[in-house]
């Protein structure tokens, strides 16, 4: 008896163990080395691709996957007919893919593959290339792949491509086969239809062969710039080899998930070397219609990247690039490409994807809205700050989220929500998608800073950059920084938010007298979807008194001040199951002249029509009191 007992103690405390450890999140890691040669005549290069593969997974890997974005590009692909089918196609896209001739394709054609020197089996399935290995990688080490491909660069249609509609040569972005995520959810294959991406961290080593005409841009630190005058002159075009008639340009990026360039013969480089050793490349072409932005954007960055380092986290990067190309903005790590006729607003937004795509690297075809939405939340603040700065035209906003909360509140009411879970790729239509990754995405943040309070909130934000850049957070990761953060549990606002299309609506239902002292408050909530509330009491001598009514299942409530200053009392919780809520004002009720929920206007409350409760003007009062 004695030894089964001792038995069953172990088992329990194991399987304990095993139910509440927490295992590190491992990442896989890669070091790509390439070679590429250009033949501008044909929009074709050559490849050779030497990959370092390591498995820090605990699983033995008996395939491995590439993607190949290039092959969408071709009539008849996954991306050409999602979009003739989709009931509001990218206006960028609709059928321009089917309407391509083969000279304008792009494509990928695999030559060779091995795996430490043995041949690998491989099948392209359109954008995703799928090798058999000829032995699985075992956990915690390393294999070393060689390729050799050709590639056609497509007519530019979506982000990458040649021959912008604003004439840049070259925006090689999903250029190259990249070989696909494997994480703690198992691989990501997932086909190139119209977004998102997701990447393995590591190193990469380019050469880039091409005619001496042309000038690059690119992620990572130029390594032969002394060669080109590429380095770190204040500003001017950059110096053409005078030998040769091509030149390779060789790039380093470290620690990075993904790697671009650019290619043009007419821009213009620009430099800024800010005081904290970050080095800023602008290259563009030099038009009368867009030089006034671009002349602007070295300083309103500067400055904006001072605010961004100080609320979101510290850029760690020696170099940062923005390249005029693609199709509108779209950011990869250490560079950002632009339209020639990108506003400032775009600079910021792209500029701000290098914290939230680029470091901390969440999943984005599964929680898109962790990197949109986060980076519109950031580029609101920081809109306002330069606007405070005289940066920026315009008046700085008190709440400048509320035209995201307005646009939220809108589309919900259209009826074509759709729920933030759902793959990127996978939404009805791409409105649904657009406003609920970067607009729903922005409001979760705003809702969460009404929650917790703006001060917590803040340094919430700073914790989650900390604790999980380079680590592909998800959203139970990034709610747990702020449960610990607040002290608050905020499960339940995830659950709402994130799985369902549910609404909030709140509304005062009365405010009577409660005896000849007091005054009572009745509140309703008419909203499928509960939230804590910060109630302004306003009394006719002008003084205001702030309440915050937490839930139940917040399990506390926020702490410190509102944003503004106003101290809180704190009421009792509201049990969530309970639609009606009532609680007492020590004053009288002709002292009381207006009661309002969210005075600051940051609840996404679908009707704010009863959400203030005020005397009229010819209100008797009542002579008793």
């Amino acid at each position: 008896m004695q030894h089964k007992a001792i038995l069953f103690l172990f088992l329990f405390f194991a399987f304990k163990t095993t139910l509440t450890a927490q295992p590190d999140r491992w990442q896989q890691r890669v070091e790509y080395r390439m070679d590429i040669d250009m033949d501008v005549s044909k929009h074709q290069f050559k490849g050779k691709q030497q990959l370092k593969y390591t498995n820090n997974s605990p699983d033995e890997l008996d395939r491995v996957f590439f993607h190949l974005y290039f092959n969408a590009f071709q009539p008849g692909s996954n991306m050409d007919v999602r979009s003739l089918n989709l009931p509001d196609p990218d206006p960028r896209v609709k059928d321009r893919i089917s309407k391509l001739k083969p000279d304008e394709y792009g494509w990928h054609k695999i030559s060779s593959l091995k795996m430490d020197g043995k041949p690998c089996k491989f099948e392209v399935n359109e954008t995703i290339l799928e090798v058999e290995l000829p032995k699985g990688i075992q956990p915690n080490s390393s294999v070393e792949f060689e390729m050799e491909f050709t590639s056609q660069v497509p007519v530019q249609i979506r982000r990458s491509g040649r021959n912008s509609k604003d004439g840049i040569d070259y925006s090689m972005a999903q250029w190259y086969p990249k070989i696909c995520e494997y994480d703690y959810q198992g691989w990501h294959a997932n086909p190139y239809v119209a977004r998102e991406f997701y990447g393995v961290w590591g190193d990469f080593d380019v050469k880039i062969t091409i005619d001496r005409k042309y000038i690059l841009g690119a992620s990572g630190i130029l390594q032969n710039g002394g060669n080109i005058g590429y380095g770190y002159e204040p500003e001017g075009t950059a110096v053409r080899p005078e030998k040769g008639d091509k030149f390779t340009w060789h790039w380093r990026a470290e620690n990075v998930h993904d790697f671009a360039w650019t290619a043009d013969p007419d821009y213009k480089h620009v430099v800024l070397r800010r005081k904290d050793g970050l080095v800023f490349h602008f290259l563009y072409q030099d038009k009368v219609e867009t030089r006034k932005t671009w002349e602007a954007a070295p300083a309103q960055m500067d400055k904006a990247f001072d605010f961004i380092n100080k609320n979101f986290g510290q850029y760690p990067y020696k170099s940062y690039a923005f390249l005029e190309g693609g199709d509108g903005g779209m950011e990869y790590p250490m560079a950002t490409l632009l339209a020639g006729k990108a506003g400032i607003g775009t600079f910021i937004h792209e500029a701000i994807h290098a914290w939230y795509y680029g470091l901390l690297g969440s999943n984005e075809s599964l929680y898109g809205w962790m990197d949109e939405g986060f980076t519109e939340y950031a580029t609101a603040e920081v809109e306002n700050y330069l606007k405070k700065e005289r940066l920026l035209g315009g008046e700085p906003e008190s709440n400048s989220h509320l035209e995201a909360n307005e646009t939220m509140i809108r589309f919900n009411k259209s009826g074509r929500e759709e729920a933030l879970s759902i793959h990127a790729d996978h939404f009805t239509n791409n409105s649904a998608y657009s406003v609920g990754a970067y607009v729903k995405g922005h409001v979760l943040l705003h809702q969460l800073q009404y929650i917790m309070g703006k001060p917590v909130f803040d340094k919430a934000m700073l914790t989650y950059f900390d604790t999980w850049k380079f680590k592909h957070p998800n959203p139970n990761d990034f709610i747990r920084v702020m449960e610990k953060e607040s002290g608050l549990e905020l499960d339940w606002f995830k659950e709402y938010f994130v799985y369902t299309t549910r609404t909030i609506d709140y509304g005062i239902k009365t405010v009577e007298k409660a005896n000849r002292k007091e005054t009572r408050v009745v509140l309703e909530r008419k909203g499928l979807m509960p939230m804590p509330l910060d109630i302004t009491v306003t009394y006719k001598d002008g003084k205001k008194q702030v309440f915050n009514l937490p839930l139940d299942i917040m399990r506390g409530a926020k702490k410190g001040t509102e944003f503004t200053g106003d101290k809180y009392t704190v009421l009792p919780d509201w049990r969530w199951t309970h639609p009606t809520y009532e609680f007492t004002l020590d004053e009288k009720y002709r002292n009381i002249s207006r009661v309002e929920i969210d005075a600051s206007q940051r609840l996404l409350d679908t009707d704010r029509a009863n959400n203030a409760w005020g005397k009229k003007l010819d209100e008797k009062e009542d002579e008793e009191d």
